[in-house]
């Protein structure tokens, strides 16, 4: 597993930081991005920026654990979906206990499109992800993750799968699924909540 601590340009204002520093002490602005609410409400020409730097610094380091991860966000971020999961699978091989990057890889799969339009062998995928999601921390979000796509793919398609939408659901709400939780998703899909699936 690569997670060393590697000394590089901040992204936001090019000051010398390093890979162990959450914020950048000259500018106040993330040094990694860990979590997609980071580059969420990042205006494009910074998230452009940001994914320059982490380009440059991966050159010199491909396999850096926080450096995949924090391109990947950035990647997503602009739809990107493609290089992002490049680099959140790179992630992956680098650090497979985190539960947020396994589940933010199968979200890059959907490509912003409806489950109901893709091919069973990237549903397939998308519910390894979030299984792996699962396992390393059962997160409600990820359950109301996995029911959409059980009703948007399955069940629109008449295919009995154990568990159901409904029940998958039920467990998301269990697990403590917010409502805030549940609009970012979609926001983050680029699609569409079903009016089907329940909010908390």
């Amino acid at each position: 597993m690569s997670v060393d601590v590697l000394d590089i340009k901040c992204p936001g204002c090019g000051m010398p930081v390093s890979t162990g520093q959450n914020i950048c002490e000259w500018c106040n602005r993330p040094v990694v991005i860990t979590t997609f609410n980071s580059v969420a409400s990042m205006p494009l020409p910074e998230i452009n920026k940001y994914a320059n730097s982490y380009r440059k610094a991966l050159d010199e380091h491909p396999d850096d654990y926080n450096l995949n991860t924090s391109i990947a966000m950035c990647y997503l971020r602009l739809k990107l979906y493609d290089k992002a999961l490049l680099a959140f699978e790179k992630a992956i091989e680098d650090n497979f206990d985190n539960a947020e990057v396994y589940f933010y890889a199968a979200i890059c799969i959907l490509k912003g499109r409806k489950a109901f339009l893709l091919q069973r062998p990237e549903i397939n995928k998308i519910e390894e992800y979030i299984d792996a999601a699962l396992m390393i921390e059962p997160r409600g979000i990820f359950y109301y993750f996995k029911a959409y796509i059980r009703y948007d793919y399955h069940y629109r398609k008449c295919y009995g799968v154990s568990p159901n939408y409904n029940e998958l659901q039920e467990m998301a709400f269990s697990a403590g699924v917010s409502n805030t939780d549940i609009q970012q998703l979609f926001e983050i899909l680029n699609v569409e909540k079903p009016e089907v699936l329940k909010i908390n």
